[in-house]
C-alpha cells in the first residue's frame, strides 16, 4: 500500500479521510495505461502533527508525503535513507503557491496603508526561507514580487521592469521606520511602540497550532514589527479556532495559501488577493480575507476573463500587481511548492522526478495525470 500526508483530496474517491484505489475494477485505468496500477490500495493517514508524520515517513510507514519536512536532504545526504524529492536540489519542489499573511484592513492601524506596508517591508523573507523553509523556496531578489507565482508561464504576464518601485525584498527596517515616520505613525509616549490616534500599534498574527513553518515565520513576522515600533503578538490556535477567525474576519493578521497552479491562475489568485465579491462574504472561505476594496482594481477582475490579448492581459496583471504592491493588502512569506512530494523507496520505487522524461507532476500519485505514477511503480521487495 501507499501512504500519504496529510488533506489531500483524491479525484477518485474525492476524500480527504481514506482513499482506496481497487485495481480490479479500475477499467479507465487499463484503458488508458492498458495495464493495472501497481499498488493494489492507496491509504490516506492523517497524523496529529508534522512531527509524527516526518517519524512514520522515515521509518517506511509513508511511501510518499506531501508536508513540509525540514531539511528534507539530510534524509538522504546524512541519514542515508532510501529518500528522494521531484527535484533533487533545491527548492525540490515545484514551486507554485505563495503562503500570504492577510491583513485585516477594517482594524485601526492596518487601516493605513503606510502601516501595512511598513510591516511588510521589515520583514527578513531571507531569514523565512533559510530557517521556516530550510531554503525549499526561491528568495524575492531571485523572483521579484508581483500576484504572480515564480513559474515561468506567469513570470511572462507582468513587466517586472513597471513594478520596480513598489517591490520589496525584506529586512528594510530603516526604511519601514521612515514610511512610518514621515505618515505621522509615531512613538509619542515613549514606550517603543507607535501610535495612531492616541492608541497603540499591537496586532495578533495568528495561523494553526502544528504547522511548524508557518509558525516560525510569524515569529519572524513578529520581530520585524518589534524593530519598527509595531507590536505583533504570534497566536497559534487549533485549526477549527483559525477557520473560524479567518473566514469570519476575527483576526488582525492571519496567514494561509491563495490559489496555485491551475487553469483558472493567475486570475483566480489575483481574486483571492483583491475582489470585493469575496470582501463582502459574511463567511469567507475564497480569499481576500481581510475585506480589502479597491474599485480599480474590481474593474481590471472583470476584464481580464473577457480579454483574449496577450499585450493587454499583461498590462492588466501588471497594473493589478501595482495596485498590490502599492496597497498591500497582504503580501507573501515565500514561494512554496503547491505539494510537497518526498517519497521513500524502501518498498516501492519509479516515482516521478523532474528530468525522468515521463513529465508526471509531483501530485503524489493522486491528483489529476499524476496518478500516471501509480503504473509506472515497482515493488522492490
Amino acid at each position: 500500500m501507499i501512504s500519504l500526508l496529510p488533506d489531500l483530496i483524491n479525484p477518485i474517491t474525492m476524500t480527504t479521510r481514506r482513499l482506496f484505489f481497487v485495481r480490479d475494477d479500475n477499467y479507465w485505468g487499463k484503458a488508458l495505461w492498458g495495464k493495472l496500477p501497481a499498488p493494489k490500495y492507496l491509504t490516506h493517514v492523517i497524523y496529529e502533527n508534522n512531527a509524527a508524520g516526518d517519524t512514520a515517513f522515515k521509518s517506511g510507514e509513508v511511501d510518499v508525503s506531501q508536508q513540509f519536512i525540514t531539511n528534507v536532504q539530510k534524509l538522504w545526504e546524512q541519514d542515508g535513507l532510501p529518500i528522494s524529492t521531484y527535484i533533487d536540489e533545491a527548492p525540490y519542489g515545484v514551486c507554485a503557491t505563495m503562503p500570504t499573511a492577510f491583513f485585516n484592513v477594517e482594524k485601526p492601524g492596518l487601516d493605513r496603508k503606510e502601516v501595512r506596508k511598513a510591516i511588510a517591508m521589515a520583514v527578513d523573507y531571507d531569514q523565512i526561507i533559510a530557517s521556516a523553509m530550510s531554503n525549499q523556496s526561491p528568495s524575492f531578489k531571485d523572483v521579484p514580487r508581483s500576484i504572480m507565482n515564480p513559474t515561468s508561464g506567469e513570470q511572462a504576464l507582468v513587466n517586472q521592469d513597471a513594478l520596480k518601485d513598489y517591490q520589496f525584498t525584506g529586512n528594510d527596517v530603516e526604511g519601514a521606520k521612515a514610511l512610518l515616520d514621515k505618515a505621522g505613525i509615531v512613538d509619542k509616549d515613549g514606550d517603543g511602540i507607535r501610535e495612531i490616534d492616541g492608541k497603540n500599534l499591537t496586532f495578533k498574527a495568528e495561523c494553526p497550532d502544528g504547522w511548524t513553518d508557518w509558525n516560525a515565520s510569524l515569529e519572524i513576522v513578529a520581530a520585524a514589527g518589534s524593530k519598527i515600533g509595531i507590536g505583533i503578538e504570534t497566536y497559534f490556535p487549533d485549526a477549527n479556532t483559525f477557520y473560524d477567525d479567518m473566514t469570519t474576519r476575527k483576526f488582525d493578521i492571519c496567514m494561509w495559501n491563495p490559489p496555485a497552479a491551475s487553469v483558472a491562475n493567475p486570475w483566480g489568485r489575483a481574486m483571492a488577493f483583491m475582489s470585493t465579491d469575496y470582501a463582502n462574504l459574511k463567511v469567507n472561505w475564497t480569499g481576500n480575507y481581510g475585506g480589502y476594496i479597491n474599485e480599480d482594481a474590481n474593474n481590471l477582475l472583470k476584464k481580464i476573463p473577457l480579454e483574449t490579448n496577450k499585450d493587454t492581459l499583461k498590462e492588466y496583471y501588471t497594473e493589478l500587481s501595482r495596485i498590490y504592491l502599492d496597497e498591500v493588502p497582504s503580501f507573501s512569506l515565500m514561494y512554496r511548492p503547491m505539494l510537497f512530494h518526498a517519497v521513500n523507496e524502501s518498498v516501492w520505487t519509479g516515482f516521478p522526478q523532474l528530468d525522468d522524461g515521463d513529465n508526471i507532476p509531483p501530485t503524489d500519485c493522486t491528483d489529476g495525470y499524476g496518478i500516471a505514477a501509480l503504473y509506472k511503480l515497482v515493488n522492490v521487495k
